[in-house]
Parts: structure tokens; sequence; C-alpha cells
């Protein structure tokens, strides 16, 4: 069932932006020192509220709305999220959108009653403006699964642009195929950055909403399925609990969208970066590391405010638990052999060791190892090495005998590594440790790359990177 749709005479009319009668929502402003209740409701129309609940003109305000809900309260995320953002930004007001009672209906039901709360919200931060001059550039709505198409629609009903809406995890069924005014679009905001981490299943099935809804949206380990969610997991929970608890099965993917928001608000020196890539396969390869024309981004709330003619779509790996930040390098590989050779899906081992520590063994599975070809792959560490020095590489035993391994030779040999890194923007290149080639045999030893001379890069790139992401060049963007 696909939601209401809001017609363009509703916009363009402001009778119903100032009858409060019908607004069914609530306001709560939630506190730092009590994140889990809602001790005091702001009430559109009533002026001795915001005092009341002590309301700051003056400061930043953002505006969580959840998703839907089988059990009509209020899930675990939400303190968690109101704790992050106090924590990052302590003077600022956070209210909670309570659209209980109709969330927890059939999800089509839900789903339409997206409209009637998109049009609460609106009368809200309306209200606000008008009636408080509270500063439209102070706004910043943060909306969950279907909280997150509240949110778009509610920006589309407001009588100036909010400077942003945050949309984690969007929902999917019913809104895939629905039009802009349905769903969060760019142009709810004055930016729309998107968070994609439960893309699994057909299009309009999947719980996430697959396409890019805004002008930067991110697609974390491919937004399909996040680590740490497996299968087996899932499977447990269905055998003890059932299906009635829906929720929590899928939550796992689904709500690591919020989890990844409140990383980027807590964790500000271990920052994740993201990817623009045509692709997932494209990116897996290790081909998108590039900074270069905001083709990089910061994820969550420290994001580059970039406004693309079409969405921006951007990939990214994490750890399965928080902080989720890892390190992605570019690995171009060039094979040798004197014979004819050719395999798929060999297992590898990798090690780095840098300025600052050292990741052994990551496992790496080339998809194809054939005479004379040059493979690229990404590598992933949670481990800051620093400067990268040295690259071993073994090659594996597969789990089954080739026809090669009665006869013949399983030898490559490899002169050169080329290495990028996705967060510093180096290009290095890796010399044999031992003579001009490395010898790199099936079940034999690693070989041994060291550091060359030669500088595939300038100091002066990562100099400049450097400063986009953490300096005033980057602050003066984001403003």
């Amino acid at each position: 069932m696909y939601p209401v749709i809001i017609s363009a005479q509703t916009c363009n009319t402001t009778e119903w932006t100032t009858d409060y009668s019908d607004i069914e929502s609530k306001f709560s402003l939630r506190t730092a020192e009590i994140p889990d209740d809602d001790l005091c409701y702001i009430v559109p129309g009533r002026k001795n509220t915001i005092s009341e609940c002590e309301f700051n003109l003056e400061t930043q305000t953002f505006v969580v709305i959840h998703g839907w809900t089988v059990t009509g309260m209020f899930q675990s995320w939400v303190p968690k999220l109101v704790s992050a953002l106090y924590e990052r930004e302590p003077s600022a007001n956070v209210i909670v959108v309570d659209w209980l009672v109709r969330a927890a209906q059939h999800y089509p039901t839900s789903a339409a009653y997206t409209k009637l709360v998109g049009q609460d919200v609106a009368k809200f931060v309306n209200w606000l403006e008008t009636e408080m001059h509270y500063p439209w550039e102070k706004l910043h709505l943060l909306g969950y699964s279907l909280g997150a198409h509240v949110a778009g629609i509610a920006g589309l009903l407001t009588n100036h642009k909010i400077n942003r809406i945050t949309g984690l995890d969007p929902a999917g069924p019913g809104f895939e195929y629905a039009d802009d005014q349905s769903t969060l679009s760019p142009d709810d905001a004055i930016f729309v950055d998107v968070l994609h981490t439960n893309t699994r299943g057909s299009p309009d099935l999947s719980f996430g909403i697959q396409r890019p809804v805004g002008h930067v949206d991110i697609y974390p380990n491919g937004g399909t399925f996040q680590p740490g969610c497996n299968l087996q997991s899932t499977m447990t929970l269905i055998a003890t609990s059932g299906f009635q608890n829906m929720d929590q099965i899928v939550k796992c993917s689904h709500e690591r969208s919020v989890h990844l928001f409140i990383d980027s608000l807590v964790n500000m020196q271990q920052e994740s970066m993201a990817f623009r890539c045509s692709s997932k396969e494209a990116f897996n390869k290790g081909l998108c590391l590039s900074c270069r024309k905001n083709r990089c981004n910061k994820v969550g709330y420290g994001i580059h405010k970039v406004r693309p003619r079409r969405s921006s779509k951007m990939y990214l790996k994490t750890r399965e638990i928080m902080p989720y930040k890892v390190f992605h390098y570019q690995m171009k590989v060039h094979f040798f052999s004197p014979n004819n050779l050719s395999f798929t899906e060999q297992p590898m081992l990798v090690s780095l060791f840098g300025t600052e520590g050292e990741k052994e063994d990551i496992p790496l599975t080339m998809p194809y190892l054939n005479t004379n070809t040059t493979v690229s792959s990404l590598l992933t560490t949670d481990v800051d090495i620093g400067e990268l020095l040295m690259v071993k590489i073994r090659w594996e035993k597969d789990s089954y005998l080739s026809l090669s391994d009665w006869w013949g030779s399983n030898m490559f040999k490899i002169r050169k590594l080329r290495v990028k890194v996705g967060e510093t923007q180096a290009k290095v290149i890796f010399s044999s440790q031992e003579g001009e080639f490395a010898s790199l045999v099936r079940g034999g030893k690693e070989g041994v790359f060291v550091k060359s001379k030669e500088v595939e890069s300038s100091r002066k790139e990562e100099r400049l990177h450097k400063l986009k992401m953490n300096g005033s060049l980057f602050k003066r963007n984001s403003e």
C-alpha cells in the first residue's frame, strides 16, 4: 500500500498551519539528565510551554522522529540518540516526536499515517518560527525508518526550508516507487543526508529504501546487510521468540543507521569516511578511494554539506561494533608467470605494517588470478597503523584440489605493489624486499614488500586533504 499523496493545494494554503486542534503527535523536550522519559511537552499554540520546558530559542534544535513499532513503545535507541546529541551539543534542544499510537498499527496503515504526522511536525516548526521567531537555520530533523518520510513530508510543508534532514534507513515498503511528495527527497530541506543500512531484498520489499532520496546517500557495507547482523543470530531469534517480534529480528541492520549516527556524535576522533562510487561492486575492488571534487565525505553529524545536481551515492566499510570506523586501502598487484596460469576465488592473507601499528592476516579473496594481469582489491583494518611501511602477502591453499596441484607450477612473480590510503589519500609504491621480484607460491611462504623510494603522490595533496577534512576549510564549508 502506498502512502497518501499530499496535494499541491495543501502546500499553497496557510490556514491549516495555524489550526493546532487536530494535532495528535506530541513534542517532548527531553533533557540530558533524563533522556529516556517525556517530562515536558511543548504544545503548538501554547507559548507558555516554551518557557515551562526551558526551550532555548538561541540554540540549535534537533527533532527526532521514530518509525513503525510493534510494541507501541519507544525503542531503546531513542534515549541513546538523545544522550549523544546532548553530548555533542550540550546547549541544544532535543525534541522527540511521539506518534506511537499511529505508528503501532499494521504497517500499511502506519505508512499512510506519515502524511498526517508530517503535517503535525510541519505545524510545530512553523509555529516555532512564526510565533516564537525561532530561526530556520537552526533546525535539524532526524527521522528513522517511517520517521524519515515523516521528516520529508514535514519539510515539504514548512513555510521555509528546514536547514537539514537526516534520514536513518528510510522505510522501503510502499515508498520505493512513491513520488517525492510522499517520501523523503532532496527538495525537503536545504541539505538532506541519508544512511541506508538494510536494503536487502526486492525493491519495495526491503526494510530500507534502496534508491537515493537525499543530496548524499551513504550505503555502509553496500547498504544491504551490516556486520554482526548474521543469519544465524536471526534464525535463533525466530526459533526462540517467533515472528511476533519481527521488529526485533530485523532491527539489527535497520537500526544500525541510528547507531552509525550516534557513533559520529560521540567518537569525534574516529569519524568514518565514505567514498562516492558508481556501484558497491566497484567500491569493493578499491576503485573509488578518491577525495577529489567532493568524492569523499564524513559520515553522520560532521558531514560536509555538498549538494550535487544528482544524488551522490557513497560507500564505506565498517566494524560490527562501535566505534565503527575502519581504514580503507586499495591494493593493486600485477601478477607475472612464465606459465599460463588461471585461477578463480583464491584466498589470500595480507598483513600491513606502519609507523603506528600493524594488522596481520587480513583475509582477502582474489576473484581471479591470471598470468600477466593486474588485480585491484579493497583492504580494510580497524587499526590505525599510521604511515604504511611494509606489506606481506601469503597465498593460501583453497579447500579443493586443483588440477595444477598435480602437475605444473602454482607460482606468480610480483615486482611491485601500489597502495592508496582512502583516509589520507596517500599513494605508496612497494617493492620486493628480496631482489627485483617476489615469488608468490600457493601454500608457500609469504611475499614481503617494503616502501619504495619512488613517490607516486606529493605530500601537498595529502596536506590539502587533511586541511579540508579537519581544518578551517572543512569547517567553513560545513557551516
